[in-house]
């Protein structure tokens, strides 16, 4: 009899598990220890924000995905890529030579042929938070892998944002001291994500550099530089969902950003060479990969953990239509899974809002599932997976779990949870 796979031994306990391994005696622990008082705004006030328990990932689909984030950023250094993305890039997101830009995600479903990327995002939240979520948890099954998460093949995550961080404030300013950061958001104070705001302010101080928290508005552009009241900015840690600065609003951003007066990121070049959703169409085309010279390894696994993208577009609204249920509809430079539609759920009314927008449409892949006791009741959530990655390196992988059409942290049992990969006895 053969031995299960690890991608089996996963879904086995994906689906059996039902140990609580959140400890959250010492999740409170860590989190006070980053910032005394501020346990109650993270999870008192946010109930559905952590899971309980863990997803578990077979160690070989945790490869694929490493595998195919690796052949796309193999793709993204190509001249026809960068040209061909161009076509549809605003003029701001056009300019070359920038630094890659921190937490990119790339979310993924399981499907039992591999991991589907499912889209890319620039500045993905939750990365500090889940580097904290991973480090509160606490041995259950027997059966599971003997680490616990919270260390990417020996380094801790925050060791590695840090390192990204001052990755890009080098690669546009040489050896020059970074002093100050400003983490921006509209009303950041009504985030769901500020907690991690606050967060980053404090690791940012521990390694000597000042960080504030801002609303664009109060960026000012003077003496040849940006300002927030007295304080000079030398970096902008950019989480507005303006990804081409196009808000009278971010007026003042979008001129440092140009000008160059502070490094902004993750910045709109970043969002147009991996989270305009366009680009999937590009990666899921496997004529248009060869017509560029991507080498035949490379297609292979952008074909395999890509499903076919389309773009919508009116003549062929019949065809679409017909294949709904088989279908994604996703906005072009969505976020969130905002304006997004399952094909099965659209109505004709929201369909004809699709055609007239600047849509796309992603073969369906259904997420896997994790079944966990919530108070009492045994409950099927819904699993994707997200990769913090920078450079073509995955920083860390987290999951979010839900119910409903769309990931959301509105589910009772739901909210990221660390991801634990598992091997197969033989390694397989």
């Amino acid at each position: 009899m053969s031995l299960p796979t690890c991608t089996q031994i996963a879904a086995r306990l994906n689906a059996g598990c039902q140990c609580v391994s959140l400890d959250r005696d010492r999740l409170r622990a860590e989190i006070e220890h980053e910032s005394p008082g501020f346990y109650a705004a993270v999870v008192e006030e946010r109930p559905h924000l952590f899971s309980d328990s863990l997803v578990y990932v077979g160690a070989g689909d945790a490869q694929r995905m490493a595998d195919l984030i690796a052949a796309i950023e193999r793709v993204v250094a190509m001249p026809a890529y960068r040209a061909h993305v161009s076509t549809w890039a605003p003029p701001i997101a056009r300019a070359e030579r920038q630094p890659p830009g921190v937490f990119l995600g790339y979310d993924f479903h399981l499907d039992p042929a591999g991991p589907q990327l499912i889209e890319i995002n620039t500045n993905a939240g939750g990365g500090l938070i889940n580097a904290i979520l991973a480090r509160a948890q606490q041995a259950c099954c027997d059966d599971a892998a003997a680490a616990l998460p919270g260390r990417i093949k020996g380094d801790a995550p925050e060791h590695l944002f840090m390192e990204m961080f001052r990755a890009e404030w080098s690669a546009c300013r040489g050896a020059a001291p970074l002093v100050n950061i400003a983490i921006v958001d509209d009303q950041p104070e009504t985030q769901y994500l500020h907690p991690e705001f606050v967060l980053f302010q404090r690791l940012f101080a521990r390694h000597g550099i000042k960080a504030v928290i801002c609303d664009p508005r109060e960026l000012m552009i003077c003496h040849n530089g940006l300002w927030v009241d007295e304080t000079r900015i030398d970096l902008v840690y950019n989480r507005l969902t303006d990804f081409a600065l196009v808000d009278p609003a971010h007026a003042a951003l979008r001129q440092a950003y140009v000008d160059g007066a502070a490094v902004v990121t993750p910045h709109p070049r970043a969002h147009a060479l991996y989270a305009d959703k366009r680009n999937l169409v590009a990666l899921s085309d496997d004529a248009l990969l060869a017509s560029w010279g991507v080498a035949a390894d490379t297609r292979a696994l952008l074909a395999a953990g890509v499903p076919r993208t389309e773009l919508v577009v009116p003549e062929h609204a019949d065809d679409l239509w017909a294949r709904r249920k088989q279908l994604f509809f996703k906005p072009a430079a969505g976020y969130g899974s905002k304006a997004a539609y399952r094909g099965d759920k659209i109505t004709k009314r929201v369909f004809a809002e699709v055609l007239a927008g600047d849509y796309i449409a992603q073969a369906l892949v259904p997420p896997s599932s994790r079944h966990l006791d919530v108070a009492g009741e045994l409950t099927e959530l819904k699993v994707d997976l997200r990769n913090y990655v920078y450079a073509g390196r995955v920083q860390l992988i987290a999951a979010r779990l839900w119910q409903g059409q769309t990931t959301n942290f509105r589910t009772p049992g739901g909210g990221f949870a660390p991801v634990l990969a598992v091997s197969s006895r033989d390694g397989a």
